[in-house]
């Protein structure tokens, strides 16, 4: 089950799945990166203060080592030594201390970036159980630390020997040089092996962190259902979605119907275009789409006008530039409202005579506003 579940997840990881594992503490790390970088910050500091460290030392040795009759016989003075000794210690070696503090968060910090988080620390009983600890112990990777552990063992003690073996010469010479000298040439010994074994680390680690970067985004791979559930949950269900637009859409259609009764006119394509038409001359400064539509919606607003008696004026240019350029609520644009007060003005005479007035043989409607007509 196992298997087949591994290998179900061939999705990359989402960015909420990546979140998701730092808040639980589990960001990508490389052990080899942060030991190379402080095996490397040791040395510097040491080359670099090692004067200092040697001084700090030497005091305080001297003051511990250093008593006569009476600090030998009271305790309190001998607590007291240790305790200044204590003191001393930890005041020379600060330095050595916050640098190896500093140089381990910013190699974690290469990788991960800042991540905080207590989750990690909270109790969890399957950390302790021993039965999982033995699987771990027998797991994949298990043996791939394993194999990284032989791997550094042979590559760092290969190159370690190989530099002995090239010093040996100067290793013999010891021996017959004078003390001091002989101090000085061994920590120069020691220094260039040292040198060799971390450029051999430095090439392991060179070659773990693009590994634990992959290894890392492999093991949050996701299946494909689990995509889609996550979709669902941080966007909504694509079929809920759709539903909740088809009823705003309908509410909205509805509430555009409901103004068609009130409208002053109601210009037409004929087939094609609708456009509803509201005007109040104490309360409006121009006219006002109050319902448009193409197609179905238009035979709808038509019918619902005829039902009212809202009259249905054939404009075919006015009506395909209204719908084409004109939103349901807003008022006509200025370079309609020569054409608008046409059919108006065609309106007014209906109704006040009673009588069907001539139809204008020429709507003035601009030429790039008419749809048919930019095409023309």
């Amino acid at each position: 089950m196992a298997e087949d579940s591994d290998l179900e997840r061939t999705e990359a990881a989402t960015g909420r799945k990546v979140e998701q594992a730092r808040e639980q503490g589990n960001v990508p790390h490389s052990r080899e990166l942060s030991t190379f970088a402080i095996l490397m910050t040791g040395v510097v500091t040491i080359a670099l203060m090692g004067s200092y460290f040697y001084q700090g030392l030497h005091d305080m040795m001297l003051n511990v080592f250093t008593f006569g009759r009476a600090e030998a016989m009271d305790t309190h003075l001998m607590g007291l030594t240790l305790f200044t000794a204590a003191r001393d210690m930890l005041i020379t070696f600060a330095p050595f201390g916050l640098a190896m503090l500093v140089v381990t968060i910013a190699a974690n910090m290469l990788i991960s970036g800042w991540n905080f988080s207590t989750q990690a620390l909270e109790f969890n009983l399957d950390r302790i159980n021993p039965l999982q600890g033995i699987g771990r112990l027998f797991s994949v990777q298990s043996g791939i630390e394993l194999f990284k552990a032989v791997l550094k063992s042979a590559v760092i003690g290969g190159v370690s020997g190989w530099m002995l073996w090239r010093l040996t010469g100067d290793l013999l010479s010891l021996a017959s040089q004078p003390l001091d000298a002989a101090m000085a040439h061994t920590g120069w010994i020691a220094m260039q092996i040292f040198l060799a074994a971390a450029g051999a680390f430095a090439l392991i680690a060179v070659i773990d962190v693009p590994f634990q970067l992959w290894h890392y985004y492999y093991k949050l791979r996701m299946t494909k259902q689990e995509v889609i559930d996550e979709n669902k949950q941080t966007q909504g269900d694509p079929q809920i979605k759709g539903r909740i637009r088809r009823m705003q859409r309908e509410m909205a259609r509805r509430r555009m119907m409901a103004e068609v009764p009130k409208a002053e006119v109601v210009v037409t394509n004929p087939i094609h275009y609708a456009v509803a038409l509201k005007y109040d001359n104490k309360r409006m400064n121009a006219p006002q789409v109050v319902a448009k539509g193409s197609q179905l919606v238009a035979a709808r607003i038509k019918e619902i006008a005829r039902e009212h008696g809202v009259p249905v004026v054939e404009a075919p240019p006015l009506a395909r530039a209204l719908h084409s350029h004109v939103e349901i609520g807003d008022t006509i644009p200025g370079t309609l409202f020569t054409a608008v007060a046409q059919v108006l003005a065609y309106v007014y005479q209906l109704k006040q005579s009673g009588m069907t007035p001539a139809m204008p043989s020429d709507w003035l409607v601009p030429t790039e506003l008419d749809p048919e007509g930019q095409a023309a």
